[in-house]
């Protein structure tokens, strides 16, 4: 993919952000130079290149396709995730987020294609179409570069890093990367300075870098209010919670580096294989990839949601660990407090969730599991008979496949839906929260009716519908600055608003 099939960015913009090393645009494209065969983040600091001998690069897959190897002053590894595919076809976006969800881990083209509902050439002609290089590419670039990340951050063996970066050998992740990057792992290992590793306590540090601006502070509030108790925790020393890793409770926790724009990831207790999943989906829960220029430019403009951007430029959405928890703690949620939403979440893992031994600092329990809500009576934790019974039947649909959260997102609500008891709200709720869909929209919520309505009259679910139309495809992020912009109007806290858990 070269300049001309960067979507919506014009070659001479591009070569203007290359020489004025616009961090703005560090993720959004890559400069490789024909001369040294090397392709580079915008921000490099090396010698500018001759505008003849320059090419650009949507991914860092299409680069090194085209036989470009990746800087070792800018690690093109550590830039923030980058969204050229955000303007493409619906079928690309959904495939790469299936591959960074590891897809192509262990699993074909042809599944991912038929997971799709296209055939495996049609999807490789969209990939190369759109993306610059083939769905293997993809995979193979996102491991080599989470690798590339492991080296340089951590103290993990190189055998180990192989295996956490989803390769079956030392000997295929060693050709691999020499493939790539004209030199073995342990040349880059040599010239890494590590920081801190954690390998006196036994975890793994990564950073997980973002494109400011990102409102940290709104991000640990929104968990905090919904944390809960025995399974997260969300105060002044970040966000923590307990994880099953195959069925092992595992630990992670994120906080905020200062003075940098990233991330930092803590795992302990999980098997390195676990790594680059685990980081994929804290990439998601933190909505890191987001691109707030973007959304800025598309949403900016709108009477009612421009406004309320400007006033919170980096507001984010909160995502959650699991999908299958993140509709659990819907179903309870509803027509209740969020209050009221997690003190039934605290009981149902009080009375179903697994106790992990040797828990720290309150997470002491697992959320519990689709098998252990499918056993379980659900009798004392203070809900109805018929929200009961939908857990019940949710988590029996999960287990039978009815309800598939790698699913399409209309074939994901339509699921959702078909269970009784669960309604158009909360599947469009776990579609943004948990399934990083940032065009989600929940019609039936009354505050987002309320917020954007011309009159004190709340809008119905079709007119609130029709009335963002405008904000497609980031729907999402308008919720999330109305929901937000609720609480401030009418001086109540977050927990408080509508209906959300």
């Amino acid at each position: 993919m070269d300049s001309q099939a960067i979507a919506g960015l014009d070659p001479r913009a591009l070569d203007r952000a290359r020489i004025s090393r616009d961090p703005r645009f560090d993720g959004k494209f890559f400069v490789a130079v024909s001369t040294t065969g090397i392709y580079c983040r915008p921000i490099c600091p090396s010698r500018y290149a001759k505008r003849a001998n320059v090419r650009f690069f949507g991914t860092p897959a299409a680069a090194e396709t085209a036989g470009f190897r990746p800087c070792r002053r800018c690690r093109p590894e550590a830039a923030p995730g980058t969204p050229a595919w955000l303007g493409t076809a619906a079928v690309v976006r959904r495939a790469l987020r299936l591959i960074n969800d590891g897809a192509l881990d262990e699993g074909s083209v042809q599944t991912l294609a038929r997971r799709l509902g296209i055939g495996p050439r049609h999807l490789l002609r969209l990939f190369l179409r759109h993306v610059g290089a083939a769905p293997l590419a993809v995979a193979r670039t996102r491991r080599l570069h989470f690798a590339a990340c492991l080296l340089e951050q951590t103290g993990l063996p190189i055998t180990l890093v192989a295996l956490a970066a989803g390769f079956g050998s030392s000997r295929r992740f060693n050709d691999a990367f020499a493939k790539t990057n004209r030199r073995p792992p342990r040349a880059l290992r040599r010239g890494a300075g590590r920081g801190d590793t954690g390998a006196a306590s036994g975890e793994v540090v990564l950073r997980l870098a973002y494109r400011p601006p990102y409102d940290w502070r709104h991000m640990l509030g929104f968990l905090a209010t919904r944390a809960v108790d025995g399974v997260e925790r969300a105060d002044a020393r970040g966000y923590a919670r307990t994880i099953a890793v195959d069925g092992v409770p595992a630990f992670i926790s994120v906080n905020a580096l200062p003075r940098a724009d990233a991330l930092e990831l803590r795992v302990s207790g999980a098997p390195s294989a676990a790594l680059l999943q685990l980081s994929s989906v804290a990439r998601r829960v933190f909505d890191l990839s987001a691109d707030p220029a973007r959304i800025r430019d598309e949403l900016g403009g709108d009477p009612l949601v421009g406004p309320l951007l400007r006033r919170r430029p980096g507001l984010r959405i909160p995502g959650m660990w699991d999908p299958f928890e993140c509709a659990v703690r819907a179903v309870l949620g509803q027509q209740v407090s969020v209050a009221a939403g997690r003190t039934f979440a605290a009981r149902l893992v009080g009375h179903a969730g697994t106790v992990v031994r040797g828990g720290v600092e309150g997470l002491t329990h697992l959320f519990p599991s689709p098998e252990r809500i499918a056993a379980s009576t659900l009798a004392g934790i203070g809900i109805t008979g018929a929200r009961v019974r939908t857990l019940r039947a949710l988590a029996r649909a999960t287990l039978d496949g009815h309800v598939n959260f790698d699913a399409a997102p209309p074939e994901l609500v339509a699921a959702l839906a078909a269970v009784p008891g669960i309604g158009p709200w909360t599947a469009h709720y776990v579609l943004l929260r948990a399934c990083g869909e940032p065009d989600a929209l929940p019609t039936a919520d009354l505050v987002l009716r309320r917020v954007a309505a011309p009159t004190t009259t709340p809008l119905s679910g079709r007119e609130l519908e029709e009335r963002a139309r405008r904000w497609q495809p980031w729907r999402g992020y308008a919720v999330m600055h109305l929901w937000s912009a609720a609480a401030v109007g009418t001086g109540a806290r977050p927990q408080r608003l509508g209906r959300r858990p």
